[in-house]
């Protein structure tokens, strides 16, 4: 069962139906317990009024007789055990018991009796456990009438309220639905209960980081555009130039030039997936390790020695003990190549001209300098 609404009423449910029934066991039973004794208070009440009339026995066996419609079975019994009266004489009665409540059987059943003495006269009022019960029954079943009502009425109402609770998910779908990919607002959660604005404010958050990666693949697109273009052009100018070359020594220099172009193409694409994996989103994902950036610095100088020597320029390179961090090689690597081919690019053609690389620790830092002689960046920027 993966609905929520659905647990949720199951669930309710039956806590209300077994709260109500166990509530109702428990009324019930009160109910009958407290009918019971009632049911004995009324024998002692009848037979204490009965002892307390002054008459002779024959008198009082005469009043007695107009108890002869009563539910108790009334009698009485001279000391030496005679049945001087009897309420119901063809009720198979218990005989006379010892004074007090006490329950007897006979062929008819079992009997609730009440006993007191009165001038050596046996006063006993007894009552039938079938009647009694059954009155006692009727008595406590009328207690739960009022449950049977209000158990329907609570189940409707649970189901009502656990479906308008619900909507507020089901409204929030529909408006996360109805969302464009370039309609990315964040969705209002004040009216939201407070334990839905977690989700909400969870979805908004989400929202939010889909925006920004939307904006940057845009930006990355962009970028990409304007850095291909230049070579791509410059390129199809080239393939031109080798095309329409008149003899081999031309052709060779338009080949040449195409060469050069083609790695300059090649470098752009590199930089460009390079930012595509310096993604900020998935910098957590990237592992790390011990990185010597000394012996990194090395391995950049060699590779782009032979780049700087045609344009005149010396690489210079300052790294005279290990410097190691916890990075990611592959990712610093592209930064300091990043850093010293625009040091070559921008410093201009000149027979001596140096790029000074500096690496070394600086307290409990690791710094990485290159310098040229190049025009610089301005200041805003």
């Amino acid at each position: 069962m993966n609905s929520m609404r659905k647990r949720l009423l199951v669930w309710l449910l039956l806590t209300v139906l077994l709260g109500g029934l166990v509530a109702a066991s428990v009324v019930f039973y009160q109910a009958r317990k407290q009918v019971n004794e009632l049911f004995d208070y009324q024998l002692r009440q009848l037979a204490l009024a009965l002892r307390d009339r002054a008459y002779s026995p024959a008198q009082l066996a005469e009043a007695l007789r107009e108890e002869a419609g009563s539910d108790f079975v009334i009698q009485v019994w001279s000391p030496d055990g005679r049945l001087l009266y009897g309420s119901h004489p063809n009720l198979d009665a218990p005989g006379p018991v010892s004074p007090g409540f006490g329950d007897v059987g006979t062929k008819s059943g079992q009997w609730r009796v009440f006993a007191t003495f009165h001038r050596g006269l046996t006063i006993q009022v007894a009552q039938h456990r079938l009647a009694r019960e059954a009155l006692a029954l009727g008595a406590a079943l009328r207690t739960l009438i009022p449950f049977l009502l209000v158990l329907p009425l609570m189940g409707w109402l649970i189901w009502k309220l656990v479906g308008r609770e619900v909507k507020v998910l089901e409204v929030t779908a529909q408006a996360v639905a109805r969302r464009s990919p370039e309609s990315l607002e964040p969705i209002d959660a004040s009216a939201a209960p407070t334990e839905v604005q977690p989700l909400m404010s969870a979805l908004n958050g989400l929202l939010d980081r889909l925006g920004a990666a939307l904006t940057q693949q845009r930006q990355f697109i962009a970028d990409a555009a304007h850095e291909l273009r230049t070579p791509l052009t410059a390129l199809r100018l080239q393939l031109q130039l080798a095309e329409r070359a008149r003899d081999e020594a031309e052709r060779d220099r338009a080949h040449a030039a195409l060469r050069e172009g083609i790695g300059r193409a090649v470098h752009v694409v590199e930089q460009l997936l390079a930012l595509a994996r310096a993604d900020p989103e998935a910098r957590n994902h990237v592992a790390h390790h011990p990185v010597d950036l000394a012996d990194l610095a090395r391995s950049v100088v060699q590779e782009l020695d032979a780049a700087a020597v045609s344009r005149g320029l010396v690489l210079a390179l300052d790294a005279r003990e290990p410097v190691v961090i916890e990075g990611n090689r592959a990712t610093l690597h592209a930064l300091m190549e990043n850093l010293v081919d625009n040091a070559i690019r921008y410093s201009g053609e000149g027979a001596g001209t140096e790029v000074a690389i500096r690496i070394r620790k600086e307290g409990g830092d690791a710094l990485v300098e290159v310098e040229d002689r190049g025009p610089g960046i301005p200041a805003a920027e």
